[in-house]
């Protein structure tokens, strides 16, 4: 269940949940997949413990070249992701610039679950804190643009399955 203030996606991604698992944890596959294509993510760092940093930067063929960092909050291995724009890792605060991509903070809960057949159910939701900064974050385009990053995900899961 959202709050008010939440996005929410959920997918059944066609690939087994250590896959997935393996694709969201690991920063060479992230990299593969976390902006939507024909956007890149050249650069992610990610210590997966409470605490732990979560840096990506993402760029693009109309010039768009964006960094984030996050701090890890919690891990349960291949049942959930808790991350938060609001700190950087070791808890330090972030600074907020109050426009584009760093202009609102958030917390982002990425679970991972079995739904049969080889598949995993994907849920992202991202709680903010007011209806200007969940609002400002949909019309970035949130709705398209994860539900195809977890596409992109799936298919670097399939892949990795393919390499075994």
């Amino acid at each position: 269940m959202t709050e008010t203030f939440d996005l929410s996606l959920e997918r059944v991604l066609d690939a087994p949940r250590d896959l997935v698992w393996k694709a969201w944890t690991d920063a060479e596959h992230i990299k593969r997949w976390w902006a939507p294509r024909p956007y890149q993510t050249p650069e992610v760092e990610v210590e997966l413990r409470p605490g732990g940093k979560f840096f990506t930067r993402m760029t693009g063929p109309d010039g768009f070249d964006y960094s984030g960092t996050a701090c890890v909050l919690e891990v349960v291995p291949g049942e959930r992701i808790i991350w938060s724009t609001t700190m950087k890792g070791g808890y330090r605060p972030n600074a907020f610039a109050g426009d584009g991509c760093d202009g609102f903070p958030f917390t982002a809960i990425h679970t991972f679950a079995d739904a049969g057949d080889g598949k995993t159910r994907y849920t992202a939701t991202v709680m903010h804190a007011s209806a200007k900064d969940r609002d400002a974050h949909a019309a970035m385009g949130f709705d398209s643009g994860w539900a195809t990053c977890a596409e992109q995900m799936a298919e670097v899961a399939r892949s990795l399955g393919a390499e075994a």
